[in-house]
């Protein structure tokens, strides 16, 4: 993976890592820190992760505040499984206006030959406001496929969430060239 050539100058991204272990100090966060390399290495500036529990309202307070910092790309790690507490894609689905079906399917079929269970993945990718939003698996193989994937579109996916980018022509609109 490395630097993508498409990607706006200035691009901010925020990782939130859902657990309830992690937070509660049961165990090390392992699948945020190596989200926030990666995103670092496609060249965004990026801080530390986020650590929450499998909270909605505490996984929807953070996805807004991302946001309303103008961040480009928030990407969530964990709760995104089946299980009673697996509750991201219901937070995310609180906060975005704008589904993205096919980036959630091309993030669940990355990891499905060597992973068959990665199709129960029930993570979800749309905007919100001027933000893309993407929830990945919590293990670190499902966060390395899904960098694979966000590699190849995420610079092209800010570029035209910011109207920077080669779809932004209408002819006759103010604002934008033609």
């Amino acid at each position: 993976m490395s630097r993508s050539s498409s990607l706006p100058s200035g691009a901010r991204a925020q990782v939130v890592t859902v657990s309830d272990r992690a937070y509660g100090g049961v165990y090390p966060d392992r699948s945020g820190p190596l989200l926030v390399a990666g995103l670092a290495e496609l060249g965004f500036a990026v801080g530390p992760a986020q650590v929450v529990p499998d909270d909605r309202e505490r996984i929807t307070a953070a996805l807004r505040a991302a946001v309303a910092d103008g961040i480009d790309l928030v990407v969530t790690t964990g709760g995104t499984g089946l299980g009673p507490r697996d509750i991201t894609p219901e937070a995310t689905g609180d906060v975005i206006e704008r589904l993205i079906p096919g980036l959630a399917e091309a993030l669940r079929a990355a990891g499905r030959d060597a992973v068959p269970a990665a199709v129960l993945s029930r993570g979800l990718a749309g905007t919100a406001a001027a933000t893309l939003v993407v929830n990945l698996p919590g293990s670190t193989g499902g966060v390395r496929d899904g960098l694979g994937v966000l590699a190849g579109v995420v610079g092209h996916a800010v570029a035209q969430i910011r109207g920077t980018d080669d779809h932004t022509v209408v002819p006759g609109v103010a604002g934008t060239a033609d």
